[in-house]
């Protein structure tokens, strides 16, 4: 059964690949507000880390960016 601290860290690493996927678009809040329908000022506060994005927000975000987000089982550790 999975912690509330793992999916923390899940979503967490979610923000980062998004975030960084922006930034290496080159793509505007603008831009990406008439893409996504998402304001511009989520955009920003998203951006500078002051608030996370629901699933819905995440997946819209990655298609306007070419991304797809993916759930698969976890490798298992050796040892368990």
């Amino acid at each position: 059964m999975k912690k509330v601290s793992d999916t923390v860290s899940i979503m967490s690493k979610i923000h980062d690949a998004i975030r960084k996927a922006i930034a290496k678009s080159e793509k505007t809040r603008y831009r990406l507000w008439q893409e996504t329908g998402i304001s511009q000022a989520q955009l920003c506060e998203f951006l500078h880390g002051r608030r996370g994005m629901s699933i819905e927000y995440l997946e819209t975000l990655a298609q306007a960016l070419g991304l797809e987000i993916t759930v698969r089982p976890a490798k298992r550790k050796k040892g368990r």
